[in-house]
């Protein structure tokens, strides 16, 4: 990967957690902010807490980096099946970039559909409940794993990576790029109510996805037709 890659994930992060991430993760900081944080609780001692949580988080993230990036490497043995890759991981983006444009309600279905399973629930219940650290850190490790168009997307850039390594540092570039949003979150929410900027910090992050995938797809078909790239 080229450095400019690595600049272009982080930049796609950082600006996806104003907007999207916000939405996604915002409901389970809120949750348990209100739940299992006390008012009287020191800030050293809250920011203990949300840091357990976004260590959760980013652990679940490096996991599935490596686990895509491990898939990538099993389906890229030739270099047909390496463009086939960058082609079903573009299409992945712009299915991504779609749905934070709400254009495409799939990867919003998916998102219910985990969101209302027994399971999840009961897990969340329990751990709401708690209030030691190691129940910030479950819960960030949770979040980690919930469905999210925007995971997909580093996911299928980690899967086209097809390396273990550089599976499990994309993920890890992602989700430490949207810690200090969701940091910030856990501490004041006022600033982040603000829906006029996360829609537009959101879109900019789809339109850099969109853009993302459609050259994974051109990149992938650069392998069948020998096409510039």
């Amino acid at each position: 990967m080229h450095g400019i890659e690595w600049w272009l994930i982080i930049s796609i992060a950082f600006a996806g957690s104003f907007g999207h991430c916000i939405g996604m993760c915002g409901g389970f900081i809120v949750a348990y902010s209100s739940t299992k944080i006390d008012a009287t609780m020191s800030r050293s001692a809250q920011l203990i807490r949300h840091s357990a949580y976004n260590i959760g988080r980013v652990s679940s993230y490096v996991l599935l980096g490596m686990i895509f990036g491990t898939i990538g490497s099993l389906f890229a043995l030739s270099m047909e099946m390496h463009g086939a890759l960058f082609i079903f991981a573009g299409i992945i983006m712009i299915v991504t970039a779609l749905g934070m444009f709400g254009l495409s309600k799939l990867i919003h279905v998916l998102e219910r559909g985990f969101s209302s399973n027994p399971l999840f629930k009961t897990l969340f219940s329990r751990l709401i409940k708690s209030k030691s650290i190691g129940s910030f850190f479950a819960l960030g490790v949770m979040n980690g794993f919930f469905p999210c168009g925007f995971v997909f997307f580093f996911a299928a850039k980690a899967a086209a990576s097809a390396s273990i390594i550089d599976g499990g540092l994309i993920m890890a570039a992602f989700g430490l790029a949207t810690v200090p949003t969701l940091l910030a979150l856990g501490q004041s929410v006022s600033f982040f109510k603000e829906i006029a900027f996360r829609q537009t910090m959101n879109r900019i992050a789809a339109l850099a996805i969109l853009i993302y995938g459609l050259y994974s797809v051109y990149y992938g078909l650069a392998y069948f037709f020998n096409l510039p790239i």
